[in-house]
């Protein structure tokens, strides 16, 4: 009986576990989580006309307003420009530059123990070193003389403190080792000092960093460099935009566009025109002056003669009209039209309009004569000038297109050719590159080669043009045809080639750099030459005079005269931009032209996004 008592317990308890059912598992709400959302970055987008073929400030083949942007905003410099172009010491790169001795001349630099490059580097004395190494040694600088004097950077303070030691006194001593580079990373890269910086700057001294450089959408973008040890950038970035004229337009009335840089034609004036009182523009001269270099070492432009005959047969005034009307013209070698001090230096009898009969004198005693066709040749072979403007300078390959026609029709053969740049300006000869029919067509682009890539350019006016051919032209005779004969190839000289003379700092350097003959160097090196290789004895001790402080009142006026009579370039005129911004753009920023070495952008780590 109990046995049967338990088994009825024990199978009611089974029931129950089986009837049972299972407790059910309630999963907790899903929690969403939402990320803070990102404030968009604030920017300034500034339209360019290109952004330029590279972007080494010391040189003249990347010599553009977005290199000057760069080096003001990017790389340190010891001593800048203020508004009045007065330089002052930067110290957030130096806290002290002086001169320490006499004799040698000396000038020692304490450097800002803060101060560094986004590579986690120091900005120290071997930024001085590479500086002055590369100044002095390579062609196609940018106002060289200067370091030229330097006979020894030493380093002090473990590379923070640095002794610079001059062979002779030069009162101009601020203006050197401006637009500083990173030493760490350039001095053993190839090709450092043109190609690795064709592409972008590889590290940043400044408030602001390179970000990118996209060559097919013609932008450069500019960030805050978060690495900077001063005070921060107002702006998480700048965009660097290349854009036409007539999208610059649309993209001001739309807001896509901040401000723009574009050239000071009326063409763009009249499109500006059309906005009315919501833009505002500003003349900015750019610190260059265009002319035409004469080769003077080698080849026909050696003689001064057919120099003088060449510039007679041009007409200076009709050149700029057609090519930048919007500039001014430049009559001196030495300051620029937009400098304090500037006046015409040209002589009576100067080059300005056409001179035939001038012309023909000359060289007639330089040997050369005409034959049936209306040629000029000597020994009966016809006298031919390659004609040359860099591939990534649209204007310039316009005005040598235009000079071609003017040298055709005094009678001289003509081939122009547009060598990349670097070519153009550092070696004696170019690869034989013929330009497209019409550079400033929209959508046009110049053919180049060499290790610099081509700039993305966008300049277009709706102006019409005549161009030559890109081929060996000839002058007609009176009621005959045209003809050509076959465009070199390889390499060849360049005669005569369009030349941007970089202008804004000491014009004694200035003088020296482009118009002196080269310095020999410890070891047997020779300092950097020219891109005419220009050399007149007679004239070194002028400038060397001028460069060190011991010329004789007048002595300016005396070079000038000078280079007038030897002609190694002939002055055209020096380009003058537009800064145009909008209301609410001129509130954030205040941009202006700023002084002309530094441009638009400078003081632009101040600037903060303009509303809306």
């Amino acid at each position: 009986m109990l046995r049967a008592l338990i088994v009825v317990v024990l199978a009611g308890l089974l029931a129950a576990c089986v009837n049972e059912p299972a407790p059910r598992v309630v999963a907790p709400p899903p929690t969403t989580t939402t990320a803070p959302a990102q404030p968009e970055p604030t920017t300034v987008t500034v339209g360019v006309e290109s952004i330029g073929a590279g972007f080494n400030p010391h040189l003249l083949a990347h010599q553009s307003p977005v290199t000057t942007a760069l080096e003001t905003l990017v790389l340190p410099s010891v001593f800048r420009p203020d508004v009045d172009g007065t330089l002052r010491l930067d110290r957030t790169v130096a806290t002290s530059a002086r001169v320490t001795s006499t004799d040698p001349f000396t000038v020692s630099y304490e450097l800002n123990v803060e101060a560094s490059w986004t590579s986690n580097a120091p900005i120290a004395a071997e930024d001085f070193v590479y500086l002055w190494e590369r100044m002095r040694s390579e062609p196609g600088t940018v106002d060289a003389a200067g370091y030229s004097l330097i006979t020894d950077v030493r380093s002090r303070a473990g590379g923070k403190a640095v002794d610079v030691v001059f062979s002779r006194p030069y009162d101009h001593w601020q203006e050197l080792f401006s637009g500083l580079l990173p030493a760490h990373i350039l001095k053993d890269a190839p090709g450092s000092w043109t190609g690795a910086l064709a592409g972008g700057l590889p590290a940043s001294g400044g408030p602001f960093r390179v970000v990118t450089v996209d060559r097919a959408r013609g932008e450069v973008v500019l960030a805050r460099n978060d690495l900077y040890w001063a005070t921060p950038a107002g702006l998480d970035r700048i965009v660097l935009r290349a854009v036409d004229d007539s999208t610059m337009v649309d993209e001001l009335r739309s807001g896509d566009l901040d401000a723009a840089l574009p050239e000071a034609d009326p063409t763009v004036r009249q499109l500006l025109a059309a906005l009315g009182p919501t833009v505002r523009t500003q003349d900015a001269p750019l610190p260059v002056v265009t002319g035409l270099g004469f080769r003077s070492d080698v080849g026909p432009l050696s003689d001064v003669r057919v120099r003088q005959a060449v510039a007679a047969m041009l007409d200076r005034d009709a050149l700029r009209a057609q090519v930048a009307p919007g500039s001014s013209a430049a009559d001196a070698f030495g300051l620029a039209p937009s400098e304090t001090g500037y006046a015409s230096t040209a002589p009576v009898g100067a080059p300005a309009t056409p001179n035939p009969a001038e012309a023909q004198r000359l060289m007639l005693a330089a040997g050369y004569v005409r034959d049936a066709q209306g040629r000029w040749t000597v020994g009966g072979q016809p006298l031919e000038i390659v004609v040359a403007a860099a591939a990534e300078r649209p204007q310039d390959v316009e005005l040598a297109q235009a000079v071609a026609m003017q040298l055709t029709a005094g009678g001289i053969t003509t081939t122009v050719l547009a060598p990349p740049a670097a070519d153009l300006f550092a070696q004696p000869d170019v690869p034989a590159t013929p330009p497209t029919t019409d550079p400033a067509a929209p959508g046009a682009t110049v053919s180049a080669t060499g290790s610099a890539p081509p700039t993305t350019s966008t300049r277009s006016r709706t102006t019409t043009r005549t161009t030559p051919p890109p081929t060996t032209t000839t002058p007609p005779t009176s009621g005959a045809t045209s003809t050509t004969q076959a465009p070199p190839t390889g390499r060849v000289r360049a005669d005569v080639m369009v030349l941007p003379r970089p202008v804004g700092g000491d014009v004694s350097a200035r003088y020296a750099s482009d118009y002196g003959c080269p310095v020999a160097l410890p070891g047997g090196a020779t300092a950097a030459t020219s891109p005419t290789r220009f050399c007149f004895p007679a004239l070194q001790s002028l400038l060397d005079g001028l460069v060190d402080g011991t010329a004789e009142p007048g002595t300016q006026a005396v070079v000038e005269k000078v280079l007038w009579a030897q002609l190694p370039v002939l002055p055209i005129y020096q380009q003058v931009s537009m800064v145009v911004s909008t209301t609410a753009t001129d509130t954030s920023t205040g941009i202006s032209p700023g002084p002309l070495r530094t441009g638009p952008l400078t003081g632009a780590q101040r600037w903060t996004a303009p509303p809306g």
